[in-house]
C-alpha cells in the first residue's frame, strides 16, 4: 500500500521528489515566500461572474514587497493547517494558506469538520509534539495509564490498535477523567533490539530527551495531525476555479472520507500530483492566458508600514487555544457556538487590521489560520450526527442507513 522506509517514510519521499525537482533547469524555486491571494477574475473584471484562476500575488518575506506571478495554470500545495490548534504533530507553516486563499477566491470547500487529531504524541516541554507512530502499537506497543491499567480494554475490542479516532478519543475521555496531563504507551515487555532497528528515529529522539523507549514509559497525549477537508478537486486535482488545481492535504479528493488510514497521504499526494500534472500539461496549448498588463499590481497604498508583533501573536494564541478547547476531539453545539462568536471577534479586529497595516508574514499566516478555524466551526455545526472524526456529545450517532452527505461551503465573492 506504501514505500517504506523505517519511521522516516514521509522524510524520504519528500527528499526524494526535492532532489528530483532541483535536478530540473526550468524549475524556479522560491524559498521564503508566501501566498497572499491568488488571482482571479475578480482582480482581472471586478464585474465579472466568471471564475478562473491566473496565478497569484506572493510576498517575499526578504524584500517585504509583494509580486505578482502569473500562471496560465496554478496549483495549490500547501499542506495542511494543524497549526489551527494549541497541540499538532504539524511544522509551524502549516497555517491552512492553500484553503484559505482558494475560500476567498471562491473556490468550493468540503468537510472541514473532519479534522484527524494523532492519538500518540510526545508529552514533554521540549518535545514540540513529537509524533510516535501507530506503527509502535502495531508493533505491540500497549496504551496504559500511570497505574499501569490498560485502559483501552475497556472502550474497544480491538484494545491499543483500535482506529486512531477511538483511541484519541478515549485518551481525551481518560485525562479530562483523572485530570492528568498525559497516558503512555509501553513497549518495555517487547525485544529491545528489534525496538530500535524498527523505530531509530523516534528511539533516538526520545533518548536525547532522556527517555529510553525500550526501557522507560512513554507519555502520551493527542494532537491535531491531518485535515481530512480542503479545496475540492475531481479524480486530476481539478478544483472548482478554472485553471486552479489543488493536490496532498490541501485538497479534498473524497479520497480519506470522514477518517483516514495512515500513510494514504503519501500516495494521494503522489498519484493525484501526478495526475494533476498530466491533465494540465496536456490542456496548456488549449488555454488562452490573460496579458500580463490586465493583471493589476498588489496596491498597498493607504497603509502603514508598522507591525505591533503582540496583536498578531496575541490573536494567533487566542485562536488556537479556542480550537482546542471547543472543536478538538469531542465537540458539542455550545462549544462549538460560543467558539463561532469567539472566532467572528478576533476575524473583524484582524481584517481591520490587515487592511490598514503592511502585509508581513506573520499576519498572513494569522489570517488564513482564522479563515480556517471558521471553515472548521460552520462545517461542525452543519453535520448533525457523529461520523469518523467529528463526534459531537449532541448527535453521538449516525443512522446507518442513511446516506453519507458532503458538507460543501463556498464564499460568493462579492
Amino acid at each position: 500500500r506504501i514505500v517504506h522506509a523505517h519511521d522516516l517514510t514521509g522524510r524520504e519521499i519528500e527528499h526524494t521528489i526535492l532532489d528530483k525537482v532541483r535536478s530540473i533547469p526550468n524549475i524556479a524555486i522560491l524559498e521564503d515566500h508566501c501566498l497572499v491571494e491568488l488571482v482571479t477574475d475578480h482582480h482581472v473584471d471586478s464585474n465579472t461572474s466568471s471564475s478562473t484562476c491566473y496565478g497569484a500575488y506572493i510576498f517575499d518575506r526578504t524584500a517585504k514587497r509583494v509580486e505578482l506571478v502569473s500562471a496560465t495554470v496554478t496549483m495549490l500545495a500547501t499542506g495542511g493547517a494543524g497549526r489551527v490548534y494549541k497541540h499538532t504533530t504539524n511544522p509551524k507553516i502549516a497555517t491552512g494558506d492553500g484553503v484559505a486563499a482558494a475560500w476567498r477566491a471562491g473556490a468550493k470547500i468540503r468537510n472541514m469538520e473532519f479534522f484527524q487529531f494523532h492519538p500518540t504524541t510526545l508529552h514533554h516541554p521540549d518535545g514540540d509534539s513529537f509524533l510516535l507512530s501507530e506503527a509502535l502499537r502495531g508493533h505491540g506497543a500497549i496504551l496504559k495509564d500511570r497505574f499501569g491499567r490498560e485502559f483501552m480494554d475497556d472502550y474497544h475490542p480491538m484494545k491499543s490498535l483500535a482506529p486512531r479516532d477511538v483511541v484519541a478519543r478515549a485518551i481525551d475521555r481518560e485525562m479530562k477523567q483523572t485530570g492528568e496531563p498525559c497516558v503512555f504507551l509501553d513497549m518495555r515487555h517487547l525485544d529491545a533490539e528489534e525496538t530500535r532497528s524498527h523505530f531509530p528515529n523516534i528511539y533516538g529522539r526520545c533518548k536525547e530527551l532522556g527517555i529510553d523507549i525500550t526501557a522507560d514509559l512513554i507519555p502520551v497525549v493527542p494532537a491535531a495531525h491531518y485535515m481530512c477537508g480542503g479545496v475540492v478537486t475531481d479524480v486530476n486535482g481539478r478544483t472548482s476555479i478554472t485553471n486552479l488545481y489543488a493536490c496532498g492535504e490541501t485538497a479534498s479528493t473524497g479520497i480519506h472520507g470522514a477518517n483516514r488510514l495512515a500513510s494514504n497521504s503519501l500516495l494521494e499526494a503522489l498519484v493525484f500530483s501526478r495526475r494533476a500534472a498530466d491533465e494540465a500539461g496536456a490542456l496548456l496549448p488549449q488555454i488562452k492566458s490573460v496579458p500580463l498588463e490586465n493583471i493589476p499590481d498588489w496596491d498597498d497604498s493607504g497603509t502603514i508600514d508598522t507591525e505591533e508583533w503582540v496583536l498578531i501573536s496575541h490573536n494567533f494564541h487566542e485562536v488556537r487555544e479556542v480550537m482546542w478547547d471547543y472543536v478538538g476531539i469531542v465537540r458539542s453545539n455550545l462549544r462549538l457556538e460560543r467558539a463561532r462568536r469567539r472566532l467572528k471577534l478576533i476575524a473583524e479586529e484582524t481584517e481591520d487590521y490587515y487592511r490598514r497595516r503592511r502585509i508581513s508574514a506573520g499576519l498572513l499566516e494569522l489570517r488564513n489560520i482564522i479563515t480556517v478555524a471558521q471553515l472548521i466551526v460552520d462545517s461542525a455545526l452543519r453535520r448533525h450526527e457523529s461520523r469518523g472524526l467529528h463526534y459531537t456529545t449532541d448527535y453521538p450517532e449516525f443512522d446507518p442507513a442513511a446516506k453519507p452527505k458532503d458538507i460543501v461551503i463556498r464564499n460568493r465573492v462579492k
